[in-house]
This record gives structure tokens, sequence and C-alpha cells, in this order.
């Protein structure tokens, strides 16, 4: 049990140094895997002091971590909450993604204002448990839909508030963005403080589309999150074009870019022209591994080749930004899933190659994605900020990415919170 006091220390803490000031990360021993041994005081609901580890006893109260990992709280940057937690009412016939855009489309039939609140909320109450401070959540917005689930989702957004923050992105087609209903939508996102959003397919009219979708978010001063290539077609460029159209209006707002799975694909030549685009346009990068594996090289009675994950590292090298997050939960996208940011990275280090060295992939959950949607208090632990810490008894990533760590301990503005998951028996009779 962490101290309740109104001051108190965890004591030898490993902490990833990518996730610290680089004043207190240097002054810390250093492990060969780039955790850092400190002790970290709290006073009342924030952190107070860091300091490197030390053998002698504090007077004060403490708690011993004994070499424990400590994360800031997650940050998931691209999630599907309204979507969640529909398979068992409507599963995915084979797994493919154009059945699961069928089988969505059709379960939407259910989603009316109780529908989607009980399954988003069972979806928050997960992140919440799991150690989550912040959701960005892309929500199907087309016709009288958006009323319905823009609307629950700022009644959630308005009783989570002092717990997670919530970010709603609208969900189309770009082509909609041409019609007098796109444009309303457009009036909808920025009346909620919401992110214009879309699906970007390769399409002859596309750099038309893009140019209605970036004066509209120019005119109502709104940020931009694409679904990108989510193939692996290696003639899909839709990145590009994004890119193109960012640099052709001199966009000055953030833009997001999921997927782009395509890039792993691709010829070196045609991805190098692609990122130099990519980086003079400021774009960041979201990786969503568990449900691109799932989905991606999909054929019956075929074992897959391709991993559908787009090209990390790379982009990394041309110093564009990268994260990584949950994607679709228990629907016909991805059948599984906990809303645990904890599960994707340990799975996106498999997939992806993020270890040996680790080097700054804790960011990818934390302080990178939390920039990467305007949250720049978040995602990182330093003096001043709120104490919302995720403790692990795990020692090194070894054991951190080998076991569930479903015994974490999660700090919520210095005080450990229940972290008891909701269960499955609150969607019954969905």
């Amino acid at each position: 049990m962490i101290p309740t006091a109104p001051r108190y220390w965890l004591t030898n803490a490993h902490v990833p140094a990518c996730l610290l000031n680089p004043e207190e990360a240097i002054a810390a021993t250093k492990t060969r895997e780039g955790l850092v041994a400190v002790d970290i005081e709290i006073a009342g609901n924030a952190i107070a002091n860091i300091v490197p580890a030390t053998a002698t006893s504090r007077q004060e109260l403490r708690h011993d971590l004994k070499n424990g990992i400590v994360f800031p709280c997650f940050v998931d940057i691209h999630s599907h909450l309204d979507k969640g937690h529909t398979c068992e009412r409507s599963p995915n016939p084979d797994g493919t993604f154009d059945s699961a855009l069928t089988t969505v489309h059709k379960d939407a039939e259910y989603w009316n204002e109780e529908d989607v609140y009980r399954r988003m909320e069972f979806g928050i109450k997960c992140s919440y448990a799991h150690g989550t401070k912040a959701i960005r959540t892309h929500i199907d917005s087309f016709g009288e839909q958006a009323a319905i689930s823009l609307g629950v989702f700022k009644t959630l957004q308005n009783e989570w508030a002092n717990r997670v923050i919530l970010q709603a992105v609208s969900l189309v087609t770009l082509d909609y963005y041409q019609t007098p209903e796109g444009i309303a939508l457009a009036d909808r996102i920025a009346e909620i403080g919401g992110i214009l959003g879309g699906v970007v397919y390769t399409h002859p009219d596309l750099d038309a589309q893009l140019d209605a979708v970036f004066t509209l978010a120019k005119e109502r001063h709104l940020d931009l999150d694409f679904h990108t290539d989510e193939n692996t077609d290696p003639s899909s460029i839709c990145l590009r074009h994004i890119a193109q159209a960012a640099i052709r209006h001199q966009f000055a707002g953030k833009i997001v870019c999921g997927h782009c799975c395509s890039l792993s694909v691709q010829s070196p030549e045609s991805v190098e022209n692609t990122l130099s685009l990519v980086k003079q346009a400021g774009i960041g990068i979201v990786s969503l591994p568990m449900c691109n594996l799932y989905l991606q090289d999909r054929q019956p009675n075929r074992t897959p080749r391709l991993r559908g994950v787009t090209i990390l590292h790379e982009l990394k090298q041309q110093g564009i930004p990268i994260a990584v997050a949950s994607d679709n939960c228990r629907d016909a996208f991805y059948g599984f899933g906990d809303h645990d940011v904890l599960e994707v990275f340990t799975q996106s280090v498999r997939i992806a190659h993020l270890d040996t060295p680790y080097g700054d992939s804790p960011c990818t959950v934390t302080k990178t994605a939390a920039d990467l949607i305007g949250l720049p208090t978040v995602g990182r632990i330093a003096i001043g900020l709120p104490a919302d810490l995720v403790i692990f008894k795990a020692r090194y990533f070894s054991e951190l990415l080998s076991r569930s760590q479903h015994d974490r301990i999660i700090l919520r503005n210095g005080k450990e919170i229940d972290t008891k998951l909701p269960d499955y028996s609150e969607l019954d009779n969905l």
C-alpha cells in the first residue's frame, strides 16, 4: 500500500530516463536498459522532488519500491470507444478488413444513446483502471449518428473530466466534407473542441477532398487526424498526399496520421520521398500494431506473410515523432483487447522490435503520444506535475514485458486508486 500522508517518498524507483528531465536523469545511476534509480517525493497531489536513489534511510514517510519500474500514466491516442465491445453480438465472420466494415455497419443499427454510452463508458473504466490518463477516440460521424455518438461523448467527457482527458475525432470518408452535411459536422466538431478527421482512400479526387478538409480545419482552427494507408498495397500513397496538402495549405495545426501500413511494402525511393514530405509537414505517426497484425494480409487457409505494421524505426530516424496505440477493442476490427496501454506497449516492442536498445520507446505510449495530441504536461515525470503514476513490481524491462502486471499500482494526484476492472456483465442485454 502507498502511504496516504500528505507528503511521502517513493524510494528506489526505476524510471525510464527518457521520461525524466535530462538533469534529473543524468544525476542518477542508469541501468543498461536506460532505467535510472531515483527517489520521488510526493507532496499533496504533485511531484515535489526527484533525486538519485540513495542507500541511506530517509526520516520521512516512505515506500520502498525495491527497484520497481515507474511510468507516468499512459496516453492512448488512437481508439474507437464507440465501436468497442460489440464482438459478441456482431462477430467478424472471417477476420478480414472488408468483413469488419460490413459487420460494423450492420451493428450500427443498435447504436442508440444507451448502447453507445454503456460501451464507451465500459472502455473508459477499463482504461482508467489500467492507468491511462488521456484517450483520443475516433467516432463514426455519418448522418444522424454524429449527433448521438458525439452527444454521448460530450456527456462522458464531462463525467470523467477529473480522471481521464477525452478527445473526439470525427470519422467519415473525406468526400463527406465536400457536402453540406460534412460542413455541418465540422461546425459540430468545433463546438465540442474536437479534432477533424477521416479515412483517407486512394481516389482520383483525393487532392480536392484534402483541400476541402484542410480549408474547413483552418477556418475553424481545428487539428487533423487521419486513418491513412491501412493496407499492404504499395501503390497506396495517401500519406504523401496528406503531407503535400499540409505544405500547400501552410497548415499550422497538429496533424496525426494513423496506420500508414503501406509504407512497409513500398520501395526505398518511394518511402524516402514520402518521409521527406512528412517531416517537412510536421506530421506525427501513430501505429496500431495489434489491430494491423490481426487484419492485414489475412486470406483463407493461408498464413499471413506481412505484419501490416508501419516502418517505425525509419520514421524515427528521420526525426518524425512516432507513437503506438490500442485502436479497436473487442469489435469486428479486432476481437480482443482490454484498453490496456501496457499490453499495447508490450506487443509493440515484440512486433516492431522496439528493444535492444529500448531507448525512448516508452515515450510512444506516454510523452511523445501526449505531445502529438497537445498535452505537453502529460505522459512524463517531472517536479511540479501531478503525481499520476503507474507503479510496477517489475524491476527491468524483461520482467515488465513478460508478465501481465495485473498487480500494478495506479496513483492519481498522489493517491492510490481502485484498479478493479468492470465486469463484462455490465454489457449484458445490449
